[in-house]
């Protein structure tokens, strides 16, 4: 099994992480990977921090296999300019993007047993004309998904799924919708049994007033749009039930009751989420045709080349990937 590892921002933290964790997975601590990045940039980078990482650039995933004991493998992705720490460019933008793309087609042909993501800048993107929200709509076209994917993120002691993501709490109230919530409720559910292992997976679902709406004196959207979801779902066989105050429902003894929460916005379930375990977070985007994790955090432009980016997110994305991997039935062509 080998897993392919996306550039990101180079001006960001990836390259560091990337260079640390293929010193831990060689020791042991992780799967292989290639990385999809600039050969010279991780050189330099290496050199700057004093890490002994030898590098080698690979044609394919099959050799990245049989180099990975001994050195880093590396797809080449040049840059169109030097990568400085902390300084994002406009100009290496398309590198990024590409970066992406190729992971997406390995996993696709199944070359990789899936892609881990370093963190891009958004804004960054946008500035070179990057037309998608983030990661998890652009790997959506991608794959070519007539809806969305999901995105969930995870540790140890918790699973969260927001309904609505990236958009502002005014945008929330328009875009949340019982259908949605079915919608996302249904990847979820198969997602946690075909790609986790869970045979018949329980799913605590969020109000979305505080709560829960007190009985409709504070809201009626769980009357209105949050139950009719859950009863749906139920009905459907998968053991759906809320809705549930949210300022509860994260406890110790609530979250044994469940294996992941239905939120109905980002900082819902993400709060909650990246206090227990900022480290240990992970990423996961559910429903594509392949799988895909990703480091909890951003590119951290402040720390970058810096040598003290902790890359216990990225390794902790990489481990679930390939448990995903392994969790899930192999496909026709699968790399094994």
């Amino acid at each position: 099994m080998i897993l392919a590892l996306t550039m990101g921002d180079p001006a960001g933290i990836g390259g560091e992480l990337t260079l640390a964790a293929w010193m831990r997975c060689r020791a042991g601590e992780g799967p292989a990977f290639v990385a999809l990045d600039d050969p010279a940039r991780l050189a330099a980078l290496a050199a700057r921090l004093g890490l002994a990482v030898p590098l080698r650039a690979v044609a394919d995933a099959a050799e990245a296999r049989a180099v990975f004991p001994d050195a880093l493998p590396v797809l080449p992705v040049p840059l169109a300019a030097p990568a400085v720490p902390g300084q994002p460019d406009a100009a290496n933008a398309p590198a990024v993007v590409a970066s992406i793309e190729h992971a997406v087609r390995l996993a696709q042909e199944g070359q990789v047993a899936g892609l881990v993501t370093n963190p891009i800048s958004k804004a960054t993107l946008y500035g070179a004309g990057f037309g998608f929200p983030g990661h998890t709509e652009f790997l959506g076209a991608l794959a070519g998904l007539a809806e969305p994917p999901v995105m969930m993120l995870a540790c140890p002691e918790l699973r969260v799924v927001p309904v609505t993501i990236h958009v502002s709490l005014r945008r929330v109230l328009e875009m949340l919708s019982t259908g949605e919530i079915i919608r996302t409720g249904r990847v979820l559910a198969a997602s946690l049994r075909a790609q986790f292992g869970i045979a018949a997976p329980r799913i605590a679902v969020a109000g979305l007033n505080p709560h829960a709406g007190e009985g409709g004196a504070m809201g009626d959207e769980e009357a209105r749009i949050v139950a009719p979801a859950i009863a749906t779902l139920r009905a459907e066989g998968i053991e759906a039930f809320g809705p549930l105050p949210p300022d509860t429902m994260f406890t110790p003894r609530a979250r044994a009751g469940y294996d992941a929460a239905l939120c109905m916005y980002h900082d819902q379930g993400l709060i909650p989420l990246k206090t227990l375990d900022m480290d240990g977070g992970v990423n996961v985007t559910l429903g594509l045709p392949f799988i895909r994790t990703s480091p909890d955090h951003g590119t951290a432009f402040d720390i970058a080349g810096r040598g003290i980016a902790e890359p216990g997110s990225l390794m902790a994305a990489l481990r679930m990937a390939a448990g995903m991997a392994a969790t899930t039935l192999p496909q026709p062509g699968a790399a094994p």
